[in-house]
């Protein structure tokens, strides 16, 4: 079975160089608080897109994080390169903003049917070429919290888009879909993550779950739960 490689090198400042060609970096910031390493991400990614709503956030808190500059250059450096959604969230002195700055937007608003997060993955997937999706990573902030449909919804994307590698954000937490088609390599940076993690199956059991390397190992279980990685 392929085994698929997964880290969280895109919260160090620099990407590790492995040898490997490194991955490209697309970025969505949805409508709930920027996690604290929002510019980071920004930073790393070659494509950023505001899902709807996410332009007011970006807009109001991205200053923030720079308390000693300029709030209208900061916004005019944290530029989106694409807003996409059914445009009910966003206001319009925003909208009005970026679209100044040459931003694209995309109005789905015909289109009531999947969420401002699936829409902008699709943008993503269709405009990235396929030689290129190999290394495709996206990276969803505020994708957690908030209202518990909106989280669901966020979670059911990475099943719509299982053959993507997408990871849904936040100040606490990260969430990757493991699928099962491949067995998974898990690297841990204890200088960013941990020390918990949890395995959560999803819609049924997972029938063979095998894992090493954890304080409390899993062999063929039925159950997952919560488990912490072994002290090196």
């Amino acid at each position: 079975m392929e085994v698929l490689s997964h880290s969280s090198s895109f919260l160090l400042p620099s990407i590790p160089v492995d040898g490997n060609l490194p991955p490209t970096y697309a970025l969505v910031v949805l409508n709930q608080r920027l996690p604290k390493f929002t510019p980071l991400l920004w930073e790393h990614a070659t494509l950023r897109l505001c899902a709807d709503g996410g332009a007011n956030r970006l807009y109001d808190d991205i200053p923030l994080f720079f308390p000693h500059e300029d709030a209208l250059t900061i916004r005019n450096r944290y530029k989106p390169d694409v807003i996409k959604g059914d445009m009910d969230s966003i206001r319009p002195d925003v909208l009005d903003f970026y679209v100044s700055l040459g931003t694209k937007v995309v109005d789905e608003s015909h289109d009531q049917d999947t969420t401002d997060l699936h829409k902008c993955i699709s943008y993503i997937h269709e405009s990235t070429p396929d030689h290129e999706k190999s290394r495709l990573h996206i990276l969803a902030t505020g994708a957690l919290g908030g209202r518990f449909d909106h989280e669901a919804g966020n979670i059911n994307v990475l099943y719509r888009f299982s053959a993507m590698k997408i990871t849904l954000l936040s100040d606490d937490c990260l969430i990757q879909l493991l699928p099962k088609t491949h067995a998974h390599e898990i690297h841990v940076l204890s200088s960013v993550e941990g020390p918990h993690c949890g395995l959560i199956p999803i819609g049924a059991p997972s029938a063979k779950t095998t894992t090493t390397g954890l304080q409390w190992d899993l062999t063929l279980c039925l159950v997952l739960s919560r488990f912490q990685p072994r002290p090196r």
